[in-house]
């Protein structure tokens, strides 16, 4: 079937509309390949500590040496990490790769019930854990077929006396590290100096072979791996250096990665993207301090950043803010939800950079759309298909849906998961025999390429028979002064069957209920205004600030 592609016109000038998937066989080589160009330079730092291209190279070959010489681990093995931004991270990761390993990315505000599914489920045989999420590990090890535990502080890759004062202050003072006890553990600096006594092997990681598994659908039902090969990874990498790197200076970015990199969003956009551009990672590793958060930012003379609608929104909101020196800026991206117009027009007018918002899934590595980088103004849609993707919208018949109407967003390209581990029902059903993911978001397309998502099919809310896209309605409500943040969702309602509910975070606190229906009276529709609000202190998020709307819907 040909697809037609409207968007190749609006490709900005420099960006290509193919992509040379074959570059590098790997992850591993765009790593080497960085190493050999930007050794010098730095490439990661966390807590006012940074590691240089060469020190990445030196550490993660220890690591990756001690994983195969000392516990003859085998090419495919699975390795678990679970731990928030810090050094640690990318000595693991990459470690783990150089060793033809699979990194299990897992995310450490998890509980036991969510870590016991997703150490089984993958099959890990060893686990990298920051001492804070000890006692979840220990709690799930009988379960699993784990059998090598290495745990580390936060402050271990710090220098001396600061490593040692962080890991004390968040131990005995903040009393942040429960105590637990895993018989046979390893401490992460152990690891590196046992590596040191093995020559690292020549370990080829070819395209098919899986780098990561990342958990994802979690909130709609039993969290599933979804298999990204380097293939995949490097494809991904190399789309989204096309689009952003027509304006970046090579060896000389610096991003803020406030994100965790156990999210497939940060790990490729700021991961490995940033990597291939020998751009520094500056690691935040609490975004939820924003005070904090905002310190760093004053701290540190950046040229990009990647987030959530959320982030920005927090940052936003932090007294401060208009204190950051904006001058370098140059990149802002929003994914992972919605970007909402009234904090992309704040974020503009504050910065002098347009937040650029793109779209993607876990299961596309995670580009698939972005905005052109020149936009000058917020524009409401998720952007053009990104280099070497085809996009297109079908009913629920499988048929494709007329220009302008609304059908399932669906994504075919190199960056496309290989399925989901061992569960080849659930790959069935959203990978097509031609190679189509379903993404089961519902989207139209304007004349010119541009894709608007109109919102998750299990977000929608049926009002009277007709279609409500939450997303719509929260950004209504977000142009109010008073609102921090908003939620909408659909309750059961007797005449109507389901009818349109907001749940807001006030920003000022005499901010009425009777004043957000006057203001959604004036802005929507009948079947889509709110006929309830409800005020709360916070909304329930993933660790990465995605509002989880099935919470309060349930």
């Amino acid at each position: 079937m040909s697809v037609e592609r409207p968007w190749l016109d609006q490709y900005p000038a420099g960006v290509p509309a193919q992509i040379d998937v074959d570059e590098f066989p790997s992850v591993v080589a765009v790593l080497e390949t960085a190493i050999d160009k930007y050794r010098d330079r730095p490439a990661f730092a966390s807590l006012g500590k940074t590691l240089t291209y060469g020190e990445i190279d030196t550490l993660s070959k220890q690591f990756a040496a001690y994983l195969l010489g000392e516990l003859g681990l085998k090419k495919g093995d699975r390795v678990a990490i679970m731990m928030p931004n810090c050094l640690q991270y990318p000595i693991a990761t990459f470690g783990i790769l150089r060793a033809g390993l699979t990194v299990v990315n897992t995310n450490p505000m998890y509980t036991a019930r969510e870590l016991r599914h997703q150490l089984v489920d993958s099959g890990a045989v060893a686990v990298l854990v920051l001492d804070n999420f000890g006692d979840t590990v220990q709690q799930v090890l009988a379960d699993s077929q784990v059998r090598k535990v290495i745990t580390t502080g936060l402050g271990d890759m710090l220098a001396f006396p600061k490593g040692a004062v962080v890991n004390f202050v968040l131990r005995h003072v903040k009393k942040m590290v429960p105590d637990y006890s895993i018989p046979g553990a390893v401490r992460f600096e152990d690891t590196l100096a046992l590596g040191r006594k093995h020559t690292l092997p020549q370990i080829d990681a070819r395209p098919d072979d899986i780098a990561f598994l990342q958990y994802t659908g979690g909130t709609t039902g039993v969290a599933k791996g979804a298999m990204l090969t380097h293939r995949n990874l490097v494809a991904n990498m190399q789309q989204a250096a096309a689009w952003v790197g027509t304006n970046v200076k090579l060896g000389e970015e610096v991003i803020i990665t406030a994100l965790p990199l156990y999210h497939i969003f940060a790990l490729t956009a700021n991961g490995l993207v940033f990597m291939k551009f020998g751009g520094l990672n500056h690691m935040i590793t609490n975004p939820r301090d924003m005070p904090g958060f905002i310190k760093e930012l004053k701290n540190t003379r950046f040229t990009a950043i990647t987030g959530v609608n959320t982030l920005f929104n927090g940052l936003l909101n932090t007294p401060g803010f208009e204190d950051i020196d904006f001058s370098g800026l140059h990149l802002t991206l929003g994914g992972g939800m919605a970007v909402q117009r009234a904090v992309a027009e704040r974020w503009k007018k504050a910065t002098g950079c347009t937040l650029v918002e793109a779209y993607g899934l876990t299961e596309t590595s995670p580009a698939a759309c972005i905005n052109p980088m020149d936009l000058a103004e917020y524009n409401g849609s998720i952007g053009l298909p990104i280099p070497s993707t085809d996009a297109c919208l079908k009913d629920e018949d499988g048929n494709d849906v007329p220009l302008g109407e609304v059908g399932e967003l669906c994504i075919r390209g190199p960056q496309v998961m290989k399925g989901y581990w061992q569960r080849p029902q659930e790959t069935a059903e959203v990978l097509d025999a031609n190679g189509w993911l379903h993404t089961g978001d519902m989207a139209k397309m304007d004349e010119q390429g541009f894709f608007y998502i109109v919102d998750r099919k299990k977000d929608m809310i049926l009002v009277s028979g007709f279609n409500v896209y939450p997303n719509e309605i929260e950004d209504v409500v977000a142009m109010m002064p008073g609102v921090l943040e908003v939620a909408a969702v659909g309750v059961p309602d007797e005449k109507s069957g389901e009818a349109v509910k907001v749940v807001i975070v006030k920003k000022d606190p005499s901010l009425t209920a009777e004043q957000v229906l006057q203001h959604a009276r004036a802005n929507l529709t009948g079947y889509k205004r709110p006929h309830h609000v409800e005020f709360r202190d916070e909304l329930p998020k993933t660790n990465v600030g995605k509002i989880l709307r099935r919470e309060l819907r349930d």
